[in-house]
């Protein structure tokens, strides 16, 4: 017993260990898979409306296309300029945390009560901001290989249908559960899709109003982070909310976080749920901690992915009477009281 958790551990390590050396590889073609996952429903839809399967493609394909240089057109100016402005964003905010400091001496606060507050440099909050968006910069520039495998995904997904349905008349019973899986995992990541474009456009309305610089890139930001519940939204808020006090003042970092705040309870606590429903969820435990796994084997843009990978996981293992303890694991309190309920009516009748 002990031997055989050990030797499962040392796999897994390797595993690891290989994935984090081919990362420069597999983020690309991860991206590509996420894009696809999201892309097969409009694939789907274009086939039963009569369109021939590889005219469908080429239509989703150029729509990417399309989408992709004007997002580059959009960021790269912007990127630019924010990473040329960094260092002196960071020594305004530096100049401000160090006042606020100095008023904390003033009130009567000792050294000793400060000096937590002196270890916390909130620099390193623009810095993460610029290596970010540096990431998402470096993968649009990777067009090509994206594209490519993008291509292949969605050939390949286009004749899945008919192979699932063969395998199924052959007698092979787990086609069903893997066209559940597929089928589940479509429905979340095009709700989710939906809901961050959502947010990132009421995100850059709100900061572009107020006048802030690179609202464009807080968007962007926004609606990339929002794949990751509850932390994402936090992480995309601060950036922003720290450039307002830089920029605006402290009245405007105050707007710009009751922005983030209110669109963010909107869409996240009310509009995704009722479109969602329940069933999808990941433990907040579970996401900081896939977070910060994916974000050290694969950067930052593992974080970016960590969420869609750890819920395609649980889709799979939910459909599995043997592994479904593990997606109860790993989702959410509410979830779980739910399914609670569920078996305890099931038993009573």
């Amino acid at each position: 017993m002990a031997s055989g958790i050990l030797l499962n551990l040392a796999a897994f390590i390797v595993i690891i260990a290989g994935v984090k050396a081919a990362g420069s590889f597999l983020v690309p073609l991860l991206l590509a898979a996420f894009i696809a996952i999201i892309a097969s429903p409009l694939l789907f839809w274009l086939t039963r409306k009569g369109v021939p399967s590889l005219l469908a493609v080429a239509i989703i394909i150029l729509l990417f296309l399309l989408m992709e240089v004007g997002l580059g057109a959009l960021m790269g100016t912007s990127v630019s300029d924010f990473s040329e402005n960094l260092p002196h964003y960071q020594n305004r905010l530096n100049a401000i945390y160090g006042e606020i400091l100095h008023l904390g001496e003033k009130i009567g606060l000792t050294q000793k009560d400060l000096a937590p507050l002196k270890d916390i440099d909130p620099s390193r909050v623009m810095t993460f901001a610029a290596t970010t968006i540096k990431s998402l910069g470096k993968l649009i520039t990777n067009t090509f290989f994206i594209v490519l495998t993008l291509l292949f995904m969605l050939l390949e997904a286009g004749g899945m249908a008919y192979k699932i349905r063969v395998l199924s008349m052959l007698g092979f019973e787990s086609t069903q559960n893997f066209r559940q899986i597929m089928e589940g995992m479509n429905s979340f990541f095009a709700i989710k899709t939906f809901t961050s474009l959502l947010t990132g456009l009421l995100i850059w309305t709100g900061l572009w109003f107020q006048g802030l610089d690179f609202p464009v890139l807080w968007a962007v930001m926004a609606f990339a982070l929002n794949f990751i519940p509850t932390i994402g939204s936090i992480i995309a808020a601060v950036p922003a909310v720290l450039l307002a006090l830089v920029q605006l003042g402290f009245m405007n970092s105050i707007v710009t976080a009751a922005i983030y705040l209110i669109v963010n309870i909107a869409i996240g606590n009310v509009l995704e749920p009722k479109i969602m429903g329940s069933g999808v969820g990941l433990s907040p435990l579970v996401i900081f901690m896939s977070m910060a796994f994916w974000g050290w084997v694969l950067g930052p843009v593992g974080m970016l992915l960590s969420v869609p990978i750890t819920m395609s996981f649980k889709i799979a293992l939910d459909k599995n009477p043997e592994t479904r303890w593990i997606s109860v694991m790993l989702g959410t309190n509410s979830e779980a009281a739910n399914l609670l309920e569920s078996l305890e009516t099931r038993g009573q009748e």
